[in-house]
C-alpha cells in the first residue's frame, strides 16, 4: 500500500556496517519464542535493506511474552559509531498518530465534538484556507476535509538548503496551502494531507490554551511513559542520535537538523522504536483515551484504510485489524504497528540510502514510498509469526 505521507523530505544513505545489538528489561528476559529462526525473514529483510546502502535499522517487537530489539548499521557516516537500539530517529508522519491522541482527548473532555466543524474555532482558519464547507474535526484527523497539501506549495528549488534552515510554522502552513485551490468536491473523500494535522495543532492550543509542544508533553508523552520523545530541536551532537543523508548534484549531505520541522504536529516528533510501541501499547490498551474515542479512532469513515490518525492492516491472528503510524522523510522510514487489542506490537525505522530529492531525481520518490511498504509487510509477517490465534 503506498501512501503520501511525507512531508517536506530529506533523505539518507550510507555504509553497509552490520552491527547487532539487542537489549531486554532485567526482569522480562527473552523467552524461548525469540530464538533467531523465529525472526530469520526479518533479519533476512533488514540485511536487504543494509545491501541497498540502509545506514541503519532499528527495531523492535513486543509480545505477551516478551520483546526483541535489535539495532544495525551505523549512526552516522562520519564516526560509523554503531547503531543502538535505544537510538532516537525523526518519526515522520507517525507524529500524527500521537497528534490524534491528544485531539481525542478534547473530544472526551467535551471541549469538542468530532463532528463540530472548526472553521470558526481555529484561529485563521478561514482567512487563511477559504474552505469552501463547514469541515469538521473528523474529516481534518481521518484526511478527508479535502484540504489542499501544504507540501505543494513549498518552493521547487533543488538546492534545498535555504527551505530546511527555518521553521515553519502552523501559521505558515496553513497560509500556504491556502495559496492552492480548495474545491467543494474534495470534501468528505480521502486526501492525504498534512495541512490537516498543522490545523488540529492549532486547534488543541486553542481549546487547551497552551502550546502545542507543552500539551503533547502533558496529554501524551508523561501519560504513556514516552521518555524519549520530543518535538525540539534536536542535538546534532547528541550521543543516540540516528543521521539521515540526501544527496545534491551527487554530494552528500547531513540533513539531520529538524529545523524545518520542529514543534511540527504533522511530522516533528522524534523517538525511539520503544517509545513508539509504549505509544500504540498505551492507544489500543485502552489507557490513553475513552472506549468511544478509542473505538472512532480504528474506524475508517471513507473506503481508503484510514482511521483518525492511524492506518490499518489485515491482522493474520485476528479479525480485528492492526493499525499503524506510518512515517517518510527524505531520509528516513519509520512504521510502528499494533493489534488492535494492544497485545502485539512491532516498529521500526530505517535510515535512508543517500538518494537525491524528488526535485532533482523525481524516481527517488517512489523508492522510498517502496521501502515504507517493505517495512509494514516486514513487520506484520513477522507479527503474523508469534501471534496468537484469536487473542
Amino acid at each position: 500500500m503506498t501512501t503520501t505521507n511525507t512531508i517536506w523530505s530529506r533523505a539518507a544513505l550510507a555504509a553497509v556496517l552490520l552491527v547487532s545489538g539487542c537489549t531486554y528489561s532485567i526482569d522480562e528476559p527473552a523467552p524461548t519464542s525469540s530464538s533467531p529462526n523465529l525472526f530469520a525473514s526479518l533479519e533476512n529483510q533488514i540485511q536487504l535493506f543494509l545491501n541497498e546502502g540502509a545506514v541503519a535499522v532499528v527495531v523492535q517487537i513486543r509480545w505477551p511474552e516478551g520483546e526483541w530489539s535489535r539495532a544495525y548499521g551505523v549512526r552516522d557516516l562520519e564516526t560509523k559509531t554503531p547503531a543502538q537500539p535505544t537510538d532516537r530517529a525523526q518519526v515522520a508522519s507517525v507524529t500524527k498518530t500521537m497528534t490524534a491522541v491528544a485531539v481525542l482527548k478534547l473530544v472526551d473532555d467535551n471541549l469538542i465534538g468530532l463532528d463540530d466543524p472548526v472553521n470558526d474555532v481555529i484561529p485563521g482558519f478561514t482567512s487563511s484556507l477559504k474552505p469552501p464547507a463547514p469541515i469538521t474535526v473528523r474529516q481534518l484527523l481521518s484526511h478527508t476535509s479535502g484540504m489542499p497539501e501544504v507540501n505543494d506549495a513549498l518552493p521547487k528549488d533543488v538546492d534545498f538548503h535555504s527551505g530546511l534552515a527555518q521553521t515553519l510554522t502552523m501559521e505558515q502552513g496553513l497560509q500556504l496551502a491556502g495559496t492552492l485551490p480548495w474545491t467543494a468536491t474534495d470534501v468528505g473523500s480521502f486526501k492525504y494531507s498534512n495541512t490537516n494535522y498543522l490545523a488540529l495543532g492549532l486547534l488543541l492550543q486553542t481549546l487547551r490554551h497552551k502550546p502545542y509542544v507543552q500539551i503533547m508533553q502533558e496529554q501524551v508523552f508523561d501519560p504513556l511513559g514516552l521518555k524519549n520523545t520530543s518535538l525540539d530541536h534536536v542535538d546534532l551532537n547528541e550521543n543516540g542520535l540516528l543521521h539521515g543523508y540526501v544527496t545534491l548534484h551527487g554530494e552528500r549531505v547531513d540533513i539531520t537538523d529538524n529545523t524545518f520541522t520542529v514543534g511540527n504536529p504533522a511530522a516533528g516528533a522524534v523517538s525511539t522504536m520503544d517509545d513508539l510501541n509504549l505509544l500504540m501499547a498505551g492507544i489500543f490498551q485502552g489507557r490513553a483515551l475513552s472506549a468511544s474515542s478509542l473505538r472512532e479512532m480504528k474506524t475508517s469513515p471513507g473506503f481508503n484504510p484510514y482511521g483518525l490518525g492511524v492506518w490499518e492492516h489485515a491482522d493474520g491472528c485476528s479479525k480485528d485489524s492492526r493499525h499503524e503510524g506510518r512515517g517518510t522523510f527524505l531520509d528516513y522510514q519509520t512504521v510502528a504497528v499494533s493489534s488492535g487489542d494492544g497485545a502485539y506490537q512491532a516498529a521500526m525505522t530505517v535510515t535512508t540510502p543517500p538518494m537525491p530529492t524528488e526535485l532533482e531525481d523525481p524516481s527517488t520518490q517512489d523508492k522510498r514510498y517502496y521501502l515504507n511498504d517493505r517495512i509494514e509487510t516486514s513487520l506484520n509477517e513477522a507479527l503474523d509469526r508469534i501471534c496468537t490465534p484469536g487473542h
